[in-house]
């Protein structure tokens, strides 16, 4: 059994994407961040970085005592590998998806991010920051969407962990500034995978666990204030 630490956010809905398709038992443990339970003593044990999501593997490879994991990539990684599935093991397939795995960790995460607190959360909207990551998110579905014009999926003609980590970030995409229908690669990806019935279970079951998903302005003291006083 997988304990899943989640909120419905875009690197929480990752992994229930790949536990859903591979149909893995696992249990919810939410972990409520506009309340601020990602700072909870007992979560910071398995999530050095208070953030979400985390997981704690029951019934590791070799046994032993459960293994706890933390940070997204890191998670469809260790999934990927201990049930086979998403993650090729012939050499150039396997790194063709770790790269764009990476791609999405390094880049298209953060910088979407970014784009989100300045156009959506900060309590001042800076032009200059707006247009900074409004203008980098376009170059970045720019990338993936060049990407896809030869290929099925972010690695090739199958379905990946790579998928499953850009996913959730283009599911914002007008919150982002974006129209779809400007990348038309993209936007046939992206149909794709919304359909899938295992995508369809994951944000169903996600939105059954956050019912309010607004951000108040007490849930955005909470979400970016903190510094380092919240880990020691």
């Amino acid at each position: 059994m997988i304990d899943l630490y989640y909120w419905t956010t875009p690197n929480g809905h990752k992994i229930t994407l790949f536990l859903e398709e591979a149909e893995v038992p696992y249990s919810f443990k939410p972990i409520n961040i506009s309340k601020g339970e990602q700072f909870e003593p007992d979560f910071l044990k398995i999530s050095p970085n208070n953030r979400m999501p985390a997981i704690v593997d029951h019934a590791p490879e070799g046994g032993g005592e459960p293994i706890s994991i933390f940070e997204s990539g890191a998670i469809l990684l260790y999934l990927g590998e201990k049930y086979g599935r998403f993650l090729p093991t012939e050499t150039r397939e396997r790194y063709e998806v770790i790269q764009w795995l990476q791609w999405q960790m390094g880049g298209l995460g953060p910088m979407l991010g970014q784009n989100h607190h300045f156009k959506t959360y900060a309590p001042e909207k800076i032009e200059y920051a707006i247009a900074r990551y409004v203008n980098e998110t376009s170059r970045l579905y720019g990338v993936l969407d060049k990407r896809l014009s030869d290929r099925e999926f972010a690695a090739g003609d199958f379905y990946s962990i790579a998928d499953m980590a850009c996913y959730p970030w283009i599911v914002l995409w007008e919150r982002q500034g974006m129209v779809l229908e400007d990348f038309p690669n993209l936007k046939r990806w992206f149909d794709a995978i919304a359909a899938r019935p295992a995508t369809v279970r994951a944000y169903a079951k996600g939105a059954e666990i956050n019912t309010a998903p607004t951000v108040s302005e007490e849930a955005k003291k909470i979400l970016f204030g903190q510094t380092d006083a919240v880990v020691r």
